[in-house]
């Protein structure tokens, strides 16, 4: 698996390139901004795009999402639950920067455990809502993609609509700090960490705040 991450928009979202090798197959995840940019890169990286995923749907990571599926014509994933923050940018909060996004339908809403195979690439969907009603993760043997359910040394928002802390710390212990330490994270902003390291010294996920 080759990773190349991106980060774009005024928010320094990571969008990442996920692809098998030079040729081979991949996919794009959550791509906030600069379309041209991510268009770019994958023509120089020389594989052939097969889907979006989306890790949940706040405008920072859905930003460009219906410009890269008009000119790549891919098909678009996400979770159950985000349908309605997909379409609306009131609920999507794009409304609120003034740069209203509308998200086409999904060819594919996921459930918790499918399956998603792309050339020599498969993800396991893991359904972590709390940041977002139906937040996911998608993990690829010991590699997460997180979305913002975990970040290094913190955890998603939930003082948007439909967020929920509870659910968030749910989440997070029931899906992700049961993979095993060394599963490398990816997350939607910032450094890539591991399991190992949000379990022993994420502040969230110790002591008091763990409840």
């Amino acid at each position: 698996m080759q990773i190349k991450t991106l980060m774009v928009g005024m928010i320094e979202t990571n969008c990442y390139l996920v692809y098998d090798q030079p040729g081979g197959e991949g996919v794009i995840i959550d791509p906030g901004a600069e379309a041209d940019r991510i268009i770019a890169e994958i023509t120089r990286l020389g594989f052939t795009p097969k889907a979006i995923l989306l890790t949940h749907g706040h405008v920072d990571h859905i930003g460009v999402v219906p410009e890269i599926i008009s000119r790549l014509k891919l098909p678009l994933y996400a979770g159950k639950g985000e349908e309605s923050m997909l379409a609306s940018p009131e609920e999507n909060l794009s409304a609120e920067i003034g740069f209203p996004v509308s998200c086409p339908p999904c060819e594919r809403l996921l459930a918790d455990g499918e399956t998603l195979v792309f050339g020599s690439l498969t993800f396991t969907v893991l359904r972590t809502p709390g940041h977002s009603p139906g937040g996911v993760c998608y993990l690829s043997d010991q590699t997460l993609f997180c979305g913002d359910t975990l970040f290094c040394g913190s955890i998603g928002r939930t003082d948007f609509p439909g967020c929920s802390h509870k659910r968030l710390i749910a989440s997070i212990a029931e899906k992700l700090l049961v993979l095993s330490d060394d599963t490398v994270c990816y997350p939607g902003h910032g450094p890539t960490t591991t399991i190992g390291d949000e379990r022993r010294d994420n502040p969230f996920l110790t002591g008091g705040y763990f409840v």
